[in-house]
């Protein structure tokens, strides 16, 4: 596992996690760092328990045993509440404000800077629909109001679900260049995605399968141990166990 920056415990420590839904086990005895300053991507198919696992990160998720800490505390606590943003798969804002409105009410709650509105709805290239009805929008930019809230004060660490799905392929560059200065500033982000092709974005890897750690590397290493050309054909190699699961 990547260490995180000297003197401080890592962004993400996830020990022998497991999580049931309706008595069946979604996550299986996880354990996984997430440095600091870092773009860190968990990968994997639709179902696997990727949403879980965030969910358990931010604190909303009931566990069934294991340990979740976040930024050294334990996940959920409240001090945590302006130190993180999170962005679910489904855009949550209010229809009837709009952008700027939505973000103003959040940056109130948040106790955000005056001025977070504005700077977040140019961070996320939506310059111009400051005064558009929420309901008014398309998916893609419903989302993107989600991530600018998610942005209101500089949050150490953001929780990102699935945040490119829906979008157009220079949409999804142009976030990413978002991503990398973000982390790049000293942020943290966990992103996931189940779109293989977005790995080669990321710092460090987390690929996981029916509730389990396939494995936690960098790309490249990843690409090295398995022999194989990207990371589609990594989890494949990893799937038919013709490799360690994890480094």
């Amino acid at each position: 596992m990547m260490n995180s920056l000297a003197g401080e415990p890592p962004a993400i420590r996830v020990t022998a996690l497991n999580v049931l839904r309706g008595g069946r086990s979604v996550l299986h005895d996880l354990a996984l760092e997430v440095p600091r300053g870092s773009i860190t991507g968990l990968l994997g198919p639709s179902g696997c328990g990727k949403t879980t696992l965030l969910r358990a990160i931010v604190g909303v998720q009931r566990t069934a045993s294991g340990q979740v800490e976040v930024l050294g505390l334990p996940a959920g606590t409240a001090g945590l509440r302006h130190r993180v943003g999170y962005v679910t798969q489904a855009p949550s804002v209010y229809g009837d404000l709009s952008v700027l409105e939505n973000l103003r009410y959040f940056a109130t709650v948040l106790g955000a800077p005056k001025g977070d509105p504005e700077r977040v709805v140019a961070a996320v290239g939506l310059a111009g629909h400051e005064h558009d009805l929420a309901a008014r929008l398309s998916g893609g930019q419903r989302a993107r109001v989600s991530l600018a809230a998610a942005l209101l004060g500089r949050p150490e660490l953001l929780i990102l679900d699935e945040p490119t799905v829906g979008l157009d392929p220079v949409l999804r560059q142009d976030l990413w260049r978002l991503f990398r200065d973000l982390a790049d500033h000293g942020s943290t982000l966990l992103v996931s995605s189940h779109v293989m092709d977005e790995a080669s974005r990321c710092d460090r890897l987390l690929l996981m399968r029916e509730g389990r750690l396939l494995a936690d590397d960098t790309p490249a290493e990843l690409l090295r141990r398995t022999g194989a050309a990207d990371v589609d054909s990594a989890f494949l190699t990893l799937v038919a166990g013709r490799t360690e699961a994890v480094a």
